[in-house]
């Protein structure tokens, strides 16, 4: 596939380098020779210098040729632009745009991305996705991470920071110990490296988690972690930037939370904000001022969720609430070197913005009949939603067949309407939908049995 990328910045190089090593031909057009000097050193892409909008660097890029475009520039305008040129002068199939500015965004005036008049296929909102998934998070409490699923399912990322009878306990050994509970242990972090398990592995103190359950069962499997599902929701965020007014919004709309505040240091900003929110107790001032915490009613505070522009506002911030009595800290990092160091020194999850919009992007790049992508740790492993057709080449194959040991799983399956984790004895069929944990290396396999089959092309 001959795929473009407008922009080499995190989220260009990060969906370059996954899709560099999948036999795609790649092109990156920025307007930093040095930039692009450096993505070259280390991935294998065209660099092509330019403005990414201009027909004539995107005809140097080679769009007659390309299969999809992913504009995400700084700039919401030369997104939006170049889209409307690959489609107008190149012809191609398949355009996605990053836009942040949430006036674009406003719900009444979708109609203007309408195919016959904006031609971008996909819109991608990093400020969205992101207040989505950290609403998601909130909602499970000593949760780090939550992948929202089809059919009320969920990949729930949890720390094993205590001791519990559910660790040095055989994975095919929890059935079990824990009888009428279905859920299943997906992927493991340890040591600086994510694996997918088997039966024989076992959870040890100090290991980062995925596992896939029904929301009705993952307040019960969150306490054989001695996580207590029932906390009284008040949330403390800081930063009112866009982030933290689409996460305010999104809490806002939520049921499970009855206490939101925000501090923001620009004056201005706060009162702008807010205007836009019914909810939520806007405190103006320094988030590192212990006497904005204490006003803040830091120590009686459940989580505190830092989305500033600044790392290291974000980091110290989440630490003093933490030594103040918040419950949990949640901070927003754009540097991902500083995650382990921010997780061994209390603060409950780290959320990449880069690796939130790569997910979103990932989705409508993967070929077949692939339905979601998430993106766990750089893309050491994805967990895919895909289904099978009857065009597909999946159709008719066992369970047993589509596992490779360490490489792929079948976490869950849907059908007629019953979601089965963990299925086993059984074919696929025309309608199904798997939930699979992949390994980096084997998502093209994954692409090829969802693919449609060569007599259906």
């Amino acid at each position: 596939m001959k795929v473009v990328i407008l922009g080499g910045g995190q989220v260009g190089f990060n969906i370059a380098r996954y899709l560099s090593g999948e036999d795609n031909d790649i092109t990156i057009v920025d307007q930093s020779a040095e930039l692009l000097r450096r993505l070259s050193d280390s991935i294998d892409i065209q660099p092509i210098v330019g403005y990414a909008s201009h027909p004539d660097v995107l005809e140097k890029a080679g769009l007659y040729e390309a299969d999809l475009l992913i504009a995400v520039t700084a700039s919401d305008e030369v997104n939006i632009v170049a889209c409307e040129v690959a489609n107008s002068l190149f012809k191609v199939p398949k355009k996605i745009a990053r836009i942040r500015n949430q006036s674009y965004l406003d719900p009444n005036l979708q109609w203007m991305f309408a195919a016959q008049r904006i031609s971008i296929d996909h819109i991608i909102s990093p400020e969205k996705e992101i207040a989505l998934s950290i609403g998601r998070s909130l909602s499970v409490m000593g949760a780090f991470d939550v992948k929202s699923l089809e059919g009320n399912v969920s990949a729930v990322g949890v720390r094993c920071d205590q001791p519990s009878p559910i660790l040095n306990t055989p994975l095919k050994f929890l059935p079990t110990l824990l009888p009428n509970l279905e859920f299943m242990i997906s992927c493991i972090y340890r040591d600086g490296r994510f694996f997918i398990p088997s039966g024989d592995d076992k959870l040890l103190l100090e290991d980062e988690l995925y596992f896939v359950a029904h929301q009705d069962v993952i307040p019960v499997v969150m306490q054989q972690f001695y996580h207590d599902p029932d906390y009284t929701h008040t949330t403390l965020i800081v930063g009112a930037g866009s982030i933290g007014l689409a996460l305010a919004q999104e809490i806002e709309a939520s049921s499970h939370h009855n206490e939101i505040k925000i501090i923001e240091r620009n004056a201005q900003r706060a009162e702008i904000v807010a205007r836009q929110l019914r909810k939520t107790e806007i405190l103006c001032g320094d988030a590192l001022d212990g006497e904005i915490l204490s006003e803040a009613n830091i120590n009686e505070t459940d989580t505190i969720i830092c989305v500033t522009e600044d790392d290291k506002v974000n980091i110290l911030a989440a630490l003093l609430a933490k030594k103040e009595g918040a419950t949990r800290a949640l901070i927003l990092l754009n540097n991902m070197d500083y995650a382990p160091l921010v997780t061994s020194l209390g603060i409950d999850a780290v959320i990449s913005p880069h690796a939130i919009t790569v997910s979103s992007i990932l989705k409508y790049v993967r070929q077949g009949q692939i339905r979601s992508v998430h993106s766990l740790k750089d893309g050491e492993i994805e967990i895919i939603e895909a289904l099978a057709t009857e065009t597909t080449s999946i159709v008719g194959l066992p369970i047993e067949d589509i596992i490779i040991r360490g490489q792929i799983e079948v976490a869950g399956l849907y059908r007629n309407d019953q979601f089965y984790i963990r299925p086993t004895k059984t074919s696929i069929r025309v309608g199904d939908r798997l939930v699979l944990v992949v390994a980096e290396p084997s998502v093209a396999k994954i692409e090829r049995l969802f693919a449609a089959r060569p007599g259906y092309l």
